[in-house]
């Protein structure tokens, strides 16, 4: 038998998820992942309405807003010790 069998890797579409990523000025954290871009989007767009629920609070205690996106992100580029970030966590200073 000398023939060459290639073989696919079967795992390269799951090792892709999609992140929420918060951002507040240049420092950037992946708040949540999801498997499918629509689930990642309707948090986004919650979290989105939870900043602007909270705007003028922000706007007292002088606390940067944070901007939600989506983005895809290999599993193999999450921090180590990466944790979900609250989703309300912005209030309490629990961004960084």
């Amino acid at each position: 038998m000398s023939e060459i069998i290639a073989f696919q890797r079967a795992g390269r579409k799951d090792d892709v998820v999609w992140a929420v990523v918060a951002t507040v000025g240049r420092a950037l954290r992946i708040a949540e992942i999801y498997p499918a871009r629509p689930a990642a989007m309707a948090d986004r767009d919650w979290r989105e309405q939870q900043v602007r629920a909270y705007a003028s609070f922000l706007r007292q205690t002088r606390q940067p807003v944070p901007r939600y996106s989506v983005a895809p992100i290999r599993r193999a580029d999450l921090p180590r010790a990466w944790r979900p970030l609250p989703a309300l966590g912005f209030l309490r200073g629990q961004f960084i």
